[in-house]
């Protein structure tokens, strides 16, 4: 099975998750593609494979290097790429075709005359991240069948729920046994990130009181009109569609309300932990404010830290990312170093002792009904793998 077959049957599992089953996964659907990927594994000849009840694959690629078997201080390489899609757009019954780049609109320029993955625009395509998958596990299968390529001992990881911030909740780092890894979950080609937001998720609950209409002056007290004065507190400029590069945000990601009750949900992101921390304390400053104009107890507040700015732990193994750099160049993609304005599992397992940069997967507009995926960029992602693990 060639990498665009592989991802193609990849895409055709629904694994969308889900932050409010309180499961892991937290929807079936990524239990089924773990299953089917588990048995891939084992099928192509890696060895160790497990599956556990969370959701967690792991497996190994045995070195074949005899200098590098016998050698105890020889680096144990990790890849990591997550199974679910994101929850913004439906992954359901995805299909999925090859056009030419110039056949959309929303394709960028740059791709004319490449072949691309795209859907029928009413799905996701899911190529973040089962495009980093199938770029792993096609690499891994190119190094059995070619014993010629020297290499050290391998370990790949697949987990769930990565998009609502859980991926490495059940992650066992000493289980994985890696000196260091890669989440291959970047975007475009030649993505290299080794920082990230500080991230945090807000669920901020209002208690309204509901009255007959007709009998409701000075007694009815709206929760979506108290939320939305929330909403409004919070200034404008300071969210996803005004701010880019290092600047951080509030993200309104959901409301849900009545006018007994509301509930707002907030991300919350920046790259600096100064001002990470700041911006929790102000939500924390105007839900009081709304409690002294309506009363104590009007609105709550809950705000989770979800994970932190990988740069501290990348920076003193500073090498792996010249070690990622350097394997683009050799098969003819030039590096681009920017600051991922998101966070992947590599993000908390840098902080968990495993310092996991993240490389470029290939696809484009992640999370919407346009997402696409140019197949050379699949494939050069791929080579990257080779040329890691063969240096």
């Amino acid at each position: 099975m060639d990498i665009v077959e592989r991802f193609l049957k990849y895409v055709s599992f629904c694994t969308t998750s889900d932050e409010n089953t309180g499961m892991t996964p937290s929807t079936p659907g990524q239990m089924e593609f773990a299953r089917y990927l588990a048995e891939e594994l084992k099928t192509i000849g890696l060895t160790e494979v497990s599956l556990d009840e969370n959701g967690y694959i792991m497996a190994t690629l045995e070195a074949n290097d005899k200098s590098q078997m016998t050698n105890d201080k020889c680096p144990v390489i990790g890849f990591i790429a997550h199974m679910d899609t994101s929850p913004d757009a439906s992954g359901r019954h995805v299909k999925a075709s090859i056009v030419k780049a110039e056949e959309r609109d929303f394709i960028d320029p740059k791709y004319a005359g490449q072949d691309v993955i795209v859907t029928d625009q009413t799905t996701l395509l899911g190529a973040d991240d089962k495009a980093g998958i199938a770029e792993i596990v096609t690499a891994m299968e190119y190094l059995i069948q070619h014993p010629e390529i020297q290499h050290g001992k391998v370990r790949i990881g697949f987990t769930p729920d990565e998009e609502i911030g859980q991926g490495a909740d059940h992650f066992d780092v000493k289980a994985f046994g890696c000196d260091f890894a890669y989440t291959m979950d970047g975007g475009a080609i030649g993505e290299l990130e080794f920082e990230n937001f500080n991230a945090a998720s807000c669920k901020i609950k209002v208690h309204g009181l509901n009255v007959h209409p007709g009998s409701a002056y000075h007694k009815m007290r709206n929760s979506m009109r108290i939320a939305n004065q929330i909403i409004l507190m919070l200034p404008r400029w300071q969210s996803p569609e005004h701010t880019q590069g290092y600047e951080g945000f509030f993200h309104l990601i959901g409301m849900n309300g009545t006018v007994e009750e509301t509930t707002l949900s907030y991300i919350i992101r920046d790259h600096d932990r100064t001002l990470f921390e700041y911006r929790k304390r102000e939500l924390e400053h105007l839900v009081k404010k709304i409690n002294a104009e309506f009363g104590e107890g009007t609105a709550e507040i809950e705000i989770r830290d979800q994970y932190y700015n990988m740069r501290e732990k990348i920076e003193p193994v500073m090498h792996i990312v010249d070690l990622a750099k350097s394997a683009m160049e050799s098969v003819g993609v030039t590096p681009i170093v920017k600051p991922i304005r998101g966070g992947t599992d590599g993000a908390r397992l840098s902080f968990e002792g495993l310092p996991c940069p993240n490389i470029f997967a290939g696809g484009e507009n992640f999370h919407s009904r346009y997402e696409y995926l140019p197949i050379p960029s699949m494939e050069a992602a791929m080579k990257v793998i080779l040329e890691i693990v063969k240096k």
